[in-house]
Formats: C-alpha cells, structure tokens, sequence
C-alpha cells in the first residue's frame, strides 16, 4: 500500500510538471507571450514568429504577431478616446533587419560597446518576437527620452497595461534590461501579466525570476502535502 501510494504521488508530480513546463516556464516558450528575449537569450536568424500581420493603426513599420496587433489596436483606440493621437514607429524587425540597425549603429557611436546600451544586436531584439512596437507622436517619431514627457508617452505608462502591455526599458534598471531607459518601447506580454508587471514596477527579467521562484515553491509545497505520514 506504501509502494502504490508512493508510485502515485511520483506520477502525479510528474504529470503535473510535464503538462506544466510553459507554465512553470513562460519566458522559455517561444510561442508564449512572456518569452525573455535579451542580451543573454537569443533566437536564431531563421526565427520567423506566425501569424505576423499589419496593425490597422497610424504610422509606419506596423507589422506584429497577430495577438499583439489586436492588442495594439485596442490600445490606439482607448488612446484616441482619451484624446492621445500614437504613431506607430517600429514594429516587427526581421533578424537581418536588426543586423543592418545594429552595424549602422556601430558606426555611428564609434564601438560595439556604445552601440550596445542603444540597440540589440541581431537575435536579441523583441522586435524579432513581433511583440514590440515603438511609439512616436504625430510630431515627433525620433525615438528619445522627451517621449516621457509627452501628454502622449505619460498616457502609455499609465495605460498601457491595461491592454496587455508593458514599457520594457525602465529607468533605473538599466544594469538588468541592458539598454537604456526607452520610454517609447512597448512590449505585449498579455493583460494579466501586464498588470502584475506594471504593479510591482519592476523589468520583465525581475518579475520573471520572482515568477518562476513563487511557482517552484507551489510546486514544492504541493508535492510535499501529497506525502502524508
């Protein structure tokens, strides 16, 4: 009776983290949309993230993945009933793409490590994922701090988890995300975990790791509730 009790705590346990793994794993599951991408995970040249579609918003470069399109949207229509007017400045960047912004870059700092604070490298971007969009004004699509200022980018701070995204770069946490304060960069990662993420005002690498150690401890907890004496 022991060794039957015992064989099924160990299947359940099993079942439960193997029906679990992108749950228990959301920022290692590419078709998700909590998926790290950064400067220490990459995906390959050949990633082509599906469906990709173009947003029905204003601007120019409006490709995303279909989810967060329908999301963009929804964002650009609370905004305009709030009177805020967005432009859509860069969406999905194909990894070559990325490989000539990155080069470009180069040059124009002088140094890979100049460049590096400023822009991913090719297999490191969210645009990649198609679930980044940067943000502009009708004035001024120039992609600069002077976006938090704006009645526009105060607007996307204070609302944009409410359709499902968050501002990836956050200021003062450069020494996590890697790059500087972007103010302009939104990513999709879904309502839920948008509101969660913009409560604790953290960066997506920090919720994450908070994340999966609650979820762990869960599992664990669970586990060792199953083993009675």
């Amino acid at each position: 009776m022991l060794l039957e009790r015992f064989f099924s705590i160990l299947l359940a346990a099993s079942t439960l983290l193997n029906g679990s793994m992108h749950t228990a794993m959301p920022d290692k599951d590419i078709n998700g949309t909590l998926f790290l991408i950064n400067r220490q995970h990459s995906v390959s040249e050949r990633y082509i993230p599906e469906p990709i579609r173009t947003t029905e918003t204003t601007g120019v470069s409006q490709k995303m993945r279909d989810d967060a399109a329908t999301a963009l949207e929804a964002l650009f229509a609370g905004a305009e009933e709030d009177d805020i007017r967005l432009y859509t400045v860069s969406g999905y960047r194909s990894y070559s793409t990325q490989k000539t912004i990155y080069a470009r870059k180069v040059r124009n700092t002088g140094s890979e490590k100049a460049a590096d604070k400023l822009v991913a490298r090719p297999g490191t971007s969210e645009h990649q994922l198609a679930l980044a969009m940067d943000l502009g004004t009708r004035t001024d699509q120039s992609l600069s701090e002077r976006f938090a200022k704006t009645k526009e980018g105060q607007w996307v701070y204070q609302n944009a988890h409410r359709y499902g995204f968050i501002v990836r770069y956050l200021e003062g946490y450069e020494d996590v995300t890697g790059y500087d304060y972007e103010p302009w960069h939104i990513r999709y990662v879904g309502q839920p975990f948008a509101e969660a993420i913009h409560e604790t005002g953290q960066p997506l690498e920090t919720f994450m790791s908070q994340y999966k150690l609650e979820l762990y401890d869960y599992l664990i907890h669970l586990t060792s509730n199953e083993v009675l004496p």
